[in-house]
């Protein structure tokens, strides 16, 4: 009975040594990961570089295999970083990150990170336009005391959907009644705003949009980035990507 008592604490003390390892190696990747994509979204081709082994391979389901770290930094600096007033901002999905150890003789010697991220383009003089989405494999090795990636693949490339990432707020009617009116602009040409189910409604020829409050004077669309700016008795100004895109005076 001693025995089998003996036997089940070390089966549960090395069950709980490799949860912890485990949990340690999955936020050590995470890390590497970020630091990794930091450069990226930076354009600093030499430490993107630094994240790699010499014999890394690539695998892109859009642009075909790249073999080999010089391969890999010259079509970083050309495809990506060549041009100063245009460039790719990536951002994870939260929640989709799964790190894999790899073990041989109970030796962690490397980890598979698996995840979905977005792509956006930044251009000069525009705001950030969401590009696309992809899912991505990544095999970190362990050498020499140093984590580097060996291979990658980027697959499933298609479309994003738009994240809000903006909170909603109620107002009351009081509020909202300022802003009630006819506007008029040179795109957009004339669209009424009204109180709905105390919430403020904007209607374009046969269309009808719910803007969400987020501010007093400041709303949005849930399903693009839009913005919409109110000066009472005024005018209304809409953003897109962060960047005016209409400004309509208030006509009644």
């Amino acid at each position: 009975m001693k025995t089998i008592l003996t036997f089940l604490l070390l089966l549960c003390c090395n069950m709980l040594s490799a949860q912890q390892t485990d949990a340690e190696l999955s936020v050590l990747i995470i890390r590497q990961d970020s630091l990794f994509w930091d450069a990226y979204n930076r354009c600093d081709t030499s430490a993107m570089g630094s994240f790699f082994t010499a014999d890394v391979e690539f695998y892109h389901d859009k642009g075909g295999p790249t073999i080999g770290l010089p391969a890999l930094v010259r079509s970083f600096s050309k495809n990506l970083c060549s041009n100063r007033n245009w460039h790719l901002k990536r951002e994870p999905v939260p929640g989709s990150y799964k790190v894999f150890p790899l073990r041989k003789d109970n030796a962690i010697y490397g980890a598979v990170l698996t995840g979905e991220h977005v792509f956006y383009i930044l251009e000069s003089g525009k705001g950030p336009q969401l590009d696309g989405h992809a899912s991505f494999t990544h095999l970190w090795l362990k050498g020499d005391g140093l984590w580097k990636m060996k291979n990658l693949l980027s697959y499933d490339h298609g479309p994003a959907t738009y994240q809000n990432k903006r909170k909603e707020i109620v107002l009351p009617e009081k509020v909202l009644s300022a802003y009630v009116g006819t506007y008029q602009g040179p795109n957009v040409g004339m669209l009424q705003i009204t109180i709905e189910k105390g919430a403020l409604v904007m209607t374009i020829k046969d269309k009808v949009y719910r803007l969400y409050a987020e501010k007093e004077d400041v709303f949005f669309d849930k399903d693009r980035d839009l913005v919409f700016e109110f000066e009472k008795e005024r005018k209304l100004t809409v953003k897109e990507n962060g960047v005016v895109a209409e400004v309509l005076p208030k006509i009644k």
